[in-house]
């Protein structure tokens, strides 16, 4: 079983349309809280950026 990572708190300021939208999906019930949301969309930039230099570098 793996061990769940340890989650820091960060404050992050953001134009409100943004929060709408990250509103919107959890009332929708895509997400369950805004943290959850912006750990999502981090880890999706993070492997798309990551990759990509992975690939400019082969």
């Amino acid at each position: 079983m793996f061990a769940r990572p340890r989650l820091r708190l960060v404050t992050v300021k953001m134009p409100e349309i943004y929060l709408e939208g990250i509103d919107e999906l959890i009332k929708i019930g895509k997400y369950r809280n805004r943290s959850e949301v912006i750990r999502v969309a981090v880890r999706e930039l993070l492997r798309r950026e990551l990759w990509i230099k992975e690939v400019e570098l082969s």
